[in-house]
């Protein structure tokens, strides 16, 4: 989770792994790689069969909490040394996507989560008291909003998620063979990113009886929409306020679920 404003609590001199660049690397290594997306699951899933019961461990027995802390405590928030640590909740939110997701769309989350929230929580810090606080909702959505977070944090995520998006899309993607994206450049929306339900169905029946054929989603018009909207997603995702969920599990569900079911909708309109 970031902070970015004077209210969060100071951290220690090192980024917790949580908010490391580095695991959004790994994620483009292993897409590149064609690494099985099944393994990393299972690794990370019997990661968290150690760290949960360490965790509680640690939140419930004082000796091994200045044990624990002693050897990993400058890994941590302050704020994480009296609750769960955050690493829990990065790791549930990667297994998320990778599950649940269409393989593209998750690795965009994952690195979002890496770096358009370490982007937040960095010029968040520099410039956030110099630009304007968030308002209290999203305009028109009424989605909450957390008053920690400030205009250059949400700007700076934004422009993370958007050009994430677009460059994985434009320069990963068609280096790698064999994959089945959600967006191409030249077909636009396409595999799992296409609406094949019946109301999909219908509302491109709709669009054809009125006479609109469709349009192409692909190419720079197609991809520059699509990283706008991501961008947006990535900042409103970054800085709602979810009470006590924590924004490692939050930040790539969302972001990733919206930027997919967008490209659904987008799919409406494809020729």
């Amino acid at each position: 989770m970031s902070c970015d404003s004077t209210m969060c609590l100071a951290r220690p001199p090192f980024f917790p792994v949580t908010d490391s660049i580095v695991p959004g690397f790994i994620t483009l290594y292993l897409y590149a790689s064609r690494g099985s997306p099944g393994r990393v699951i299972g690794a990370l899933s019997g990661a968290l069969l150690i760290i949960v019961p360490a965790d509680i461990l640690r939140l419930s027995y004082p000796p091994f909490e200045r044990t624990y802390e002693k050897v990993l405590g400058f890994l941590m928030r302050e704020s994480e040394k009296k609750h769960s640590n955050g690493v829990i909740w990065y790791i549930a939110g990667v297994v998320f996507v990778l599950a649940l997701y269409p393989l593209d769309v998750a690795v965009i989350s994952i690195m979002i989560l890496s770096w358009a929230d370490t982007a937040a929580s960095t010029f968040g810090r520099l410039w956030g008291s110099r630009t304007p606080p968030l308002p209290p909702r999203v305009p028109f959505l009424g989605l909450p909003l957390a008053p920690r977070k400030s205009l250059a944090g949400f700007i700076a995520a934004s422009i993370t998620g958007a050009a994430i998006v677009f460059l994985f899309w434009s320069w990963l993607v068609p280096t790698v063979e064999g994959v089945n994206p959600a967006w191409d450049w030249k077909n636009g929306v396409v595999g799992p990113g296409l609406d094949t339900s019946s109301l999909g169905q219908s509302v491109r029946a709709i669009l054809r009886q009125i006479g609109f054929q469709g349009s192409s989603t692909g190419g720079w018009v197609g991809l520059a929409i699509v990283s706008v909207v991501s961008g947006l997603v990535t900042g409103i995702a970054e800085a709602l306020d979810l009470g006590n969920l924590d924004d490692n599990l939050t930040l790539p569900i969302l972001s990733g679920g919206c930027i997919w079911g967008f490209l659904k909708l987008f799919s409406w309109f494809s020729s």
